[in-house]
């Protein structure tokens, strides 16, 4: 509870958009984590991995 509540707090739960991207290889994956985006899920039949990062 105490890092949902710190979440609340810094990202305001009013705020709910995540600008999304994919990345099809390392590198794009690692510029992607360097500009603060964060991995969402696993890697899709395309070989894409989505990141999101908050607004």
């Amino acid at each position: 509870m105490v890092y949902i509540n710190l979440e609340q707090a810094i990202f305001k739960a009013e705020n709910e958009e995540f600008p999304v991207r994919v990345a099809h290889s390392a590198e794009e994956a690692c510029k992607l984590v360097e500009v603060g985006f964060e991995y969402v899920t696993g890697t899709y039949a395309d070989g894409g991995r989505i990141f999101r990062k908050h607004k």
